[in-house]
């Protein structure tokens, strides 16, 4: 039961749940009704080919860390090509069934992803782009969740943008936590990045920051709005910060096994309980 867990784990579907559910949630707040049948799929399948190609490009460069996702990766390498490929077809099949705005989405934010990966395998590692990498990341991680939503819609009311502001937040903040705790464990990657170039304990400050406005964004929500659904995805999206930052405080538990990793990941289904 265990290793079937940890494999799941490997192939990234805590994070493409996560997207899924958090596509929905964003889709029932900006009332967008009926959500297209193919639209999570699709989702889900662009947010695995992403991860997973970064992965196996990511244990092509020489001097990278061994850790237990990279040795499997490299263990099931030609299996997973073959799986990336599979999916980019049936992607690519599935979006003759999406309405016509969101094709026009998924084409732009697709070219920006493929050239980001493109851009990160082939940049050497000391190179100062780099230093961006976890912002961008999170952009495009949410935008992707979010702007498929807006796609279907005329206009966006100020709250969706300010909900959006937060999950870009916890986005960066998960991202800039993992970095932390990678160089806390050893197994941080040998380029640059923002938390080598800031060093962890302003890494340490920006993510109590980060923290701080995602909560305080969550309260002006509840409190600026009479939409209850608003209030109850603010509140959840304030406890994901929350949850984050709990991992922070307490480095050492989390650092066993991977548990950072685990719930990090993990917070992103929290979505599930509002909708």
């Amino acid at each position: 039961m265990i290793t079937p867990i940890r494999n799941a784990y490997y192939l990234s579907f805590p994070v493409v749940m996560g997207a899924v559910l958090s596509n929905r949630m964003a889709a029932r707040l900006s009332d967008v009704d009926p959500v297209h049948w193919a639209t999570p799929i699709v989702l889900a399948l662009v947010v695995f080919i992403i991860y997973t190609t970064d992965r196996l490009l990511d244990i092509q460069k020489p001097a990278q860390p061994i850790t237990p996702r990279h040795r499997f990766h490299q263990q099931y390498a030609p299996l997973l090509w073959r799986v990336v490929a599979g999916s980019a077809v049936l992607a690519l099949i599935l979006t003759f069934f999406l309405p016509a705005p969101v094709v026009k989405f998924g084409i732009v934010l697709g070219g920006v992803c493929a050239a980001y990966v493109l851009a990160v395998y082939r940049l050497p590692s000391a190179h100062p782009a780099l230093h961006l990498k976890e912002p961008m990341i999170a952009v495009l991680y949410s935008v992707g969740i979010w702007g498929s939503v807006w796609a279907q819609r005329p206009t966006v009311r100020g709250i969706e943008l300010a909900e959006f502001g937060m999950f870009l937040g916890i986005a960066l903040q998960n991202l800039l936590l993992f970095d932390v705790m990678e160089q806390r464990e050893g197994t941080a990657r040998p380029e640059s990045s923002l938390v080598t170039v800031l060093g962890a304990a302003r890494c340490d400050t920006l993510l109590r920051w980060l923290t701080f406005g995602i909560v305080v964004t969550g309260f002006v929500v509840c409190f600026s709005t009479d939409d209850r659904f608003a209030q109850r995805s603010a509140l959840i999206l304030a406890l994901m910060s929350v949850v984050l930052y709990g991992i922070q405080r307490y480095p050492a538990y989390f650092l066993r096994n991977e548990r950072y990793r685990w719930l990090g990941d993990g917070v992103f289904w929290m979505p599930a309980l509002v909708l």
